[in-house]
């Protein structure tokens, strides 16, 4: 995220930041994504041999590691169903020197364990015991989902993030505590998060409704999920280094790869992270082999080493196309999604947890399957971009510069403004970290659209009715994601409301009012900090005078003290806050985070005071007019910040844990 100009605009920052780590339909089935025109037949087409394959990753990995301070990583690679490459990188564990077995070491996967929870599903679903298109509280035993919109969320729907909750997870998403670890069943009722839009609307990648989908695993099969899982997916496939369960089993528990986060310099080891609440969303741990094993009985329709765990037409069904909101741009599968790698469309998924950042990957073109997994807070820029690399070293593909049409200048401004993501929060104080997650649309003079994310701008060219293509080949304007195409929706009425992006059809974005964005948000709390500092010196520096002044003056003087102290507390507090808690923010709501929630309301009740103090004051003609005036001012900034509390959540204690 950006440096905001604000220091509180610094803090919400950071906590957007660690929330977005957290970090990825009714409609018919599709033919599989269009090539694009503009791409021309890949250069090379012969799949390297392992030899080349090592030599490359070799010289790439040891500097990226290095650069961004990743000590760990693992990569794994099959061809036509036979291993190609797989190579540990760095330690499992700094302190013992061990290093990194792509055979053994385990790393975390995360969100990339959602897709064993759908291949769960899917047999279920090939048995008659599951319906896609069914309302998912039938399979539910101990509470519904709450009813909205006259429409009930199908598994179809989760499987193609489209079910329309809101997005959530500060405070229990992930920890270290195995006591805070509860029944499945338990965590799905006590965190269900709100319903923001009607099933099939909009794409808003869910954690929850992924775990939903597996206690419908557990519910429906008789069996926990963990154990599920075992039985049906892992042992058939082999994979003896793989498991859900949290805390790891005695057996496993030596071949973890340690968790580390780089603190002046050196790398400090952290616990074992827990997602057992959340389980199936991003719970497993496996070696990098045994990820593989699991992507290749996926790129040979649902079979590896003769042991099937899916049907090849249900293969077939979850890796063709099932949602988009445009058909121009790839989209999601059930519960794949496709993913550009310099042009090549791979079926698959990304991860994170606070620190591994992996992604698994099926090439049909090539025939290829792979796992990535790097560790530490770089190995997200690993993560994403050594397999680009790859792509674009062995399979180039040459791309026809787009041409800026020159009367794009009158339809520029129907896109111009700020968007938000649909991942975001509505209901909890989470909704603050959306103040500096959005996008800004710019025009530009040449005829161009720049869009531009936190001191990341990529430049794009009308091609199509709303569609853009990139100008400037391999830039990322998102850390990882550089997405070739951007289409933007209309609403009714024909006005642009949001877009989407390729590479990314699991989080469409909304086209935010003025109020909502950065730009106006930020320049309110700087106004009003401001003015509230002016307050304070003028208090400091001509304490003589207003101890003179008449009594009901002075009263009313200590009130607009009151109210810029209390309102410059919560900036300040908070920014220090912030920066001492952030690292704890998804194991828990801290104590500071829970102490300087009292300042708002603090400051809330003396901008009230103070707005019935301005009414005194002219009420009864205090001071000169220009006085009059100054008090107004200040009575004006301290409610835009009694606003700014109660919209973004800010006022009150509006968390979970």
């Amino acid at each position: 995220m950006s440096t905001l100009q604000f220091r509180t605009g610094r803090m919400f920052a950071s906590m957007a930041t660690a929330f977005s780590l957290f970090f990825a339909l009714t409609a018919t089935a599709q033919e599989s994504i269009e090539p694009d025109p503009s791409l021309s037949n890949p250069a090379v087409s012969q799949v390297p041999d392992a030899g080349t394959v090592e030599v490359f990753f070799d010289s790439a990995i040891e500097t990226l590691m290095k650069t961004e301070n990743s000590p760990s990583g693992v990569i794994a690679i099959a061809h036509q169903g036979k291993l190609l490459f797989a190579k540990g990188y760095g330690y499992q564990d700094i302190d013992q020197q061990i290093k990194v077995d792509p055979n053994q070491t385990l790393f975390r996967p995360g969100s990339v364990s959602k897709l064993a929870t759908w291949v769960a599903v899917m047999q279920l679903v090939e048995q008659g015991k599951l319906d896609l298109h069914a309302d998912v509280n039938q399979y539910l035993k101990t509470f519904q989902i709450e009813e909205a919109f006259d429409q009930p969320i199908t598994l179809q729907h989760i499987l193609t993030h489209t079910a329309g909750f809101e997005d959530g997870g500060i405070g229990y998403l992930i920890f270290d505590d195995p006591s805070r670890i509860m029944p499945l069943q338990e965590a799905m009722k006590y965190y269900q998060p709100k319903r923001v839009n009607p099933p099939g609307a909009q794409t808003a990648y869910s954690n929850y409704a992924t775990s939903l989908a597996g206690l419908i695993v557990s519910n429906v099969s008789g069996m926990p999920f963990n154990e599920y899982i075992e039985k049906h997916i892992f042992q058939p496939l082999g994979m003896n280094q793989a498991t859900f369960d949290e805390p790891l089993p005695a057996h496993l528990a030596d071949s973890m790869a340690k968790s580390y986060q780089l603190v002046a310099g050196e790398y400090v080891e952290k616990p074992f992270e827990i997602i057992a609440n959340f389980g199936p969303a991003g719970g497993i741990s496996a070696s990098g082999t045994d990820m593989l094993k699991f992507a290749e009985a996926i790129l040979e329709g649902g079979s590896y080493k003769g042991q099937r765990i899916l049907q090849e037409q249900t293969l077939k069904q979850m890796l063709t196309r099932q949602f988009t909101h445009d058909d121009r741009l790839m989209g999601m599968g059930l519960g794949f999604y496709e993913a550009d790698y310099s042009g090549t469309s791979v079926w698959g998924h990304g991860g994170d947890t606070q620190y591994f950042h992996s992604f698994l990957g099926v090439d049909q073109e090539h025939e290829l399957s792979f796992f990535v997994s790097f560790a530490s807070e770089g190995g997200s820029a690993i993560r994403s971009s050594i397999m680009t690399d790859f792509y674009t070293h062995f399979f180039p593909r040459e791309e026809t510069a787009p041409t800026p049409p020159k009367d794009f200048a009158e339809r520029a401004v129907d896109y111009a403004g700020d968007y938000g993501f649909w991942r975001t929060n509505f209901s909890k104080i989470e909704k603050a970290f959306g103040l500096s997650s959005g996008i800004s649309v710019i025009p530009t003079a040449d005829n161009t659209l720049v869009l531009s994310l936190g001191g990341h701008a990529k430049q794009y060219v009308e091609v199509a009715d709303d569609l853009f293509k990139e100008m400037n080949s391999g830039v990322s304007m998102i850390p990882g994601i550089s997405p070739r195409l951007v289409a933007f929706q209309r609403n009714e009425a024909g006005e642009v409301s949001g877009f989407v992006m390729d590479g990314l059809p699991f989080m469409s974005l909304r086209k935010l009012a003025f109020y909502e964005t950065s730009s106006f948000n930020f320049s309110l709390i700087g106004l009003s900090m401001a003015v509230f500092l002016w307050v304070l010196l003028r208090r400091f520096f001509q304490r003589a005078a207003i101890k003179a002044l008449p009594a009901t003056e002075r009263s009313a003087t200590q009130a607009a003290v009151w109210a810029s102290t209390a309102n410059v507390l919560v900036m300040v507090v908070g920014a220090v806050v912030m920066s001492v808690a952030l690292d704890s923010l998804f194991d828990g709501v801290p104590l500071l985070l829970k102490l300087w929630l009292v300042l708002p309301i603090l400051a809330t009740v003396a901008g009230f005071y103070l707005l019935y103090k301005n009414l005194s004051v002219w009420q009864q003609g205090m001071g000169s007019f220009w006085f009059r005036v100054r008090y107004t001012l200040v009575t004006v900034c301290a409610l835009s910040m009694c606003w700014f509390y109660y919209f973004w959540n800010i006022l009150g204690f509006q968390y979970l844990e």
